[in-house]
């Protein structure tokens, strides 16, 4: 599966929309999400699997970069 991952930098930081970012990544379940961030200090917001339609639609977008973890 595909999640989308929407967070802060700073893991002190509070949810600003303005300043969310978001990363995509490869993995089994959203604990496996967390674990393979974990590292990164992000202050995760929110882990979204992307279904086929919204893969696609992400993809066309321009912004998308499944990342390395």
């Amino acid at each position: 599966m595909i999640y989308k991952v929407l967070y802060q930098e700073l893991p002190e930081e509070v949810p600003v929309r303005e300043r969310t970012k978001s990363v995509y990544v490869e993995a089994e379940t959203i604990r496996e999400v967390r674990t393979k961030l974990s590292e990164r200090q992000y202050n995760i917001e929110y882990i979204h699997e992307l279904d086929e339609a919204h893969l696609e639609f992400e993809k066309q977008s321009g912004n998308f970069e499944l990342e390395n973890v």
